[in-house]
């Protein structure tokens, strides 16, 4: 299904097993980052369907295609955790597994005897990233909360959109992005301090058991994002102040903001530097306001914000944004057109940057991938394949515990798997 062939992984964190008990989008994109950087991620799926993010937005022969981005590397193994017999498969994976990723509600792995405290017990190294919208304390933890309750509790959505209007999301999932990321920075730090202290757990009959230190690493979509949110507590306890929503402008930093073009086509222009504000004032001829005293810190241009986007708005009038991005590059300007898909798709840096990836469906039709960031220089990640069918490595998986070919047909009979 890929331009590359289902090859062993010798990634940065190969020998790193991962298992994903989740669906959608939180959990997930965190266990993806693990999959492309070289560890193993074991996915549980439900047999009837599978995770219901195969099934949003474009779809391929039934498939979407954002689940085949969003699972590659990933093995897929079919589980109905109803079952006593599937709870038990489970939770011997989660005893082999370096780390467990989850965002069910609080509660439901512990119900099926899967919770942290249940299995540090057996395994004093286990490492269990858990996302959820509130977290696993606090009045809220029992409801639920999905990326767009992140972005809103955390402070995002009432600055974002402007003034006169009622507050707009980001136009992707980025509550539940955000959250995946810390919790990719979470087990990462777990694991460095897990190998600190002893290592990884040895099970094996008669071996010493010396286990490093695992840990819990509890994430909130609503706190992800409330991370993120600069200087607005301080701001507001100190001075009272509270951000509000001001567009396409950065509140306070002068100037940054949008303006159009003489062709229709918006730019962003962030002359908020000092020196770079001198050299975006002389660039669209306005000397008198590149040598007005009172404008050489930001401090001085704040109150005077509205005259200040006036004049770069007008000189943007007269241009077409091609022009405008080349003047304002040549006098060193941060500069910017708003880039669609397309735009990315055809652009010399995406390309230069080999930020798209080429593979194939399984009937050869050809796809492409955004590539995998960060750039590691020495071990970068790789796509060894696309997000798998439901339930693909499922005997592979069950082989590897111990159970045999007739075990897994009568598991299959039971619907446990």
């Amino acid at each position: 299904m890929s331009a590359r062939n289902q090859e062993k992984s010798h990634g940065p964190l190969a020998g790193i097993k991962v298992l994903e008990l989740g669906t959608l989008i939180a959990g997930p994109f965190c266990a993806r980052m693990f999959g492309e950087f070289g560890a193993e991620v074991i996915k549980v799926e439900t047999p009837d369907g599978g995770d219901p993010l195969r099934h949003w937005r474009v779809l391929k022969d039934g498939t979407s295609l954002w689940w085949r981005l969003q699972s590659r590397n990933k093995k897929s193994l079919t589980l109905n955790m109803k079952s006593k017999e599937a709870q038990e498969i489970a939770r011997r994976l989660a005893l082999d597994a370096d780390i467990i990723i989850e965002n069910y509600r609080p509660g439901v792995l512990e119900k099926w005897g899967l919770g942290y405290e249940d299995l540090k017990l057996i395994n004093p190294a286990t490492i269990m990233v858990r996302l959820s919208g509130y977290g696993q304390s606090g009045p809220l933890k029992d409801f639920p909360g999905f990326g767009a309750v992140g972005e809103s509790m955390g402070g995002l959505r009432y600055v974002s959109g402007h003034p006169d209007r009622p507050p707009v999301r980001v136009g992707i999932s980025i509550g539940d992005s955000v959250a995946a990321l810390h919790g990719v920075i979470g087990a990462m730090m777990a694991l460095r301090h897990r190998d600190v202290t002893g290592g990884r757990w040895n099970k094996k009959e008669g071996a010493e058991l010396i286990a490093g230190q695992g840990q819990m690493v509890d994430v909130a979509l609503y706190e992800s994002v409330f991370n993120l949110m600069e200087s607005l507590v301080p701001e507001f306890d100190f001075a009272g102040v509270v951000r509000e929503r001001t567009g396409g402008a950065l509140p306070g930093i002068v100037p940054s903001n949008t303006y159009t073009c003489q062709d229709g086509e918006n730019i962003v222009i962030a002359g908020n530097g000092d020196a770079i504000f001198r050299r975006l004032m002389l660039a669209i001829q306005r000397v008198d306001l590149a040598e007005d005293p009172e404008l050489q810190r930001n401090d001085g241009r704040v109150p005077r914000t509205a005259e200040i986007d006036a004049a770069i708005q007008a000189w943007c009038s007269s241009m077409l944004i091609d022009q405008a991005l080349t003047i304002l590059r040549e006098a060193d300007v941060p500069v910017s057109k708003i880039y669609s898909v397309r735009d990315m798709m055809a652009d010399p840096q995406f390309q230069a940057r080999d930020m798209f990836e080429q593979h194939h469906f399984s009937d050869g039709a050809p796809v492409k991938f955004p590539a995998i960031s960060p750039k590691l220089s020495k071990t970068p990640g790789v796509t060894h394949w696309m997000g798998p069918e439901l339930g693909a490595h499922s005997e592979e998986i069950l082989i590897s515990l111990g159970y045999t070919c007739l075990e897994i047909d009568e598991l299959r009979k039971r619907k446990v798997i």
